[in-house]
């Protein structure tokens, strides 16, 4: 195998599993690029994101410019001389100018199976939707969002007890595996670019916090789908005594129920019912305010939602 020159470009914990392959192979990673430290946690102390300390314990330069397309932050990475820059989950545009730079250009670890799932929340999206299959892909970077040719898709399957969290690790290990398949032959004939197919796209938006109220209204099916979704984050909530109620994790059970949407039905230490406008769903993992996640049963131990109507 060819030993490349690699600039690494990637932020949050999902880049981490890759970048930890790369600097075990034989290739040699010249150069890690993150974004800018960000203060952090309730004492907002500025700490350094998990690529960068992957590289920082490594002993691998790092660049944190806050935009490339600036001209000196372009003339530092092609002073770097790589062979491919891979990127993942890194937060900032390349510019086709840093798209070019490299022998063999850029690659992405994407998310999802493209070209479903373009975009910020890939992962969350196809949970959310209730898709039965998602993925990884490593794809050669172009200049629209996540258009570039597929170069390697692996499978995924998402199950009724996955959340964002178990699809998210699932993914970043894949893609870490995936990328070094895609290294090993990229100055092959094996390697056999395909173009996406725009007519099967779709955008995955980023995940905001004011998409996470539960709205009982929904069937149990779709708010099933978006609780394990948003576990870990924005994580759904209804409300409870006027106050957040967060809800990590749920089922939908096979029952159905005369009363109103909203309606708490039983409660048990396994899960609390609740009728929805479709179905019935229980929920099993739950959050008060300035309170740890609990199992439903430590929170029935003196509290009860038995015939409320959430929010409530």
């Amino acid at each position: 195998m060819k030993k490349l020159k690699i600039i690494y470009a990637g932020t949050p914990d999902f880049a981490v599993p890759a970048l930890q392959a790369l600097i075990q192979s034989e290739h040699q990673v010249v150069a890690v690029y993150t974004q800018p430290d960000r203060p952090s946690g309730r004492g907002r102390k500025v700490q350094f994101g998990p690529v960068k300390q992957v590289a920082v314990d490594a002993g691998i330069a790092v660049e944190q410019p806050s935009s490339l397309k600036d001209e000196d932050a372009q003339a530092v990475l092609a002073n770097y001389q790589a062979d491919v820059m891979v990127v993942a989950a890194y937060g900032l545009i390349l510019p086709q100018r840093v798209l070019d730079m490299p022998t063999y250009g850029c690659l992405n670890i994407h998310g999802s199976l493209l070209p479903r799932w373009r975009g910020a929340a890939p992962i969350h999206r196809a949970i959310q939707a209730g898709d039965k299959e998602t993925g990884v892909t490593i794809m050669q970077m172009a200049a629209g969002l996540d258009t570039g040719d597929m170069l390697l898709k692996v499978p995924c399957s998402i199950t009724v007890e996955d959340t964002g969290q178990t699809i998210h690790d699932k993914l970043a290990s894949d893609g870490a595996d995936a990328l070094l398949q895609v290294l090993k032959i990229i100055d092959t004939d094996e390697l056999a670019p395909e173009v996406q197919d725009e007519a099967l796209t779709s955008y995955a938006h980023k995940l905001e916090k004011s998409e996470a109220e539960i709205d009982w209204s929904q069937s149990a099916q779709q708010i099933d789908q978006t609780i394990r979704a948003f576990n870990p984050w924005p994580v759904a909530f209804t409300r409870f005594n006027g106050k957040p109620l967060r809800i990590f994790m749920s089922k939908v059970e096979s029952r159905e129920s005369a009363e109103t949407y909203g309606t708490v039905i039983d409660e048990r230490p396994e899960g609390i019912s609740v009728v929805t406008g479709d179905g019935v769903v229980s929920f099993s993992r739950l959050q008060l305010p300035g309170k740890k996640a609990m199992d439903v049963k430590e929170f029935l131990n003196g509290r009860s939602l038995l015939d409320c109507k959430l929010p409530c």
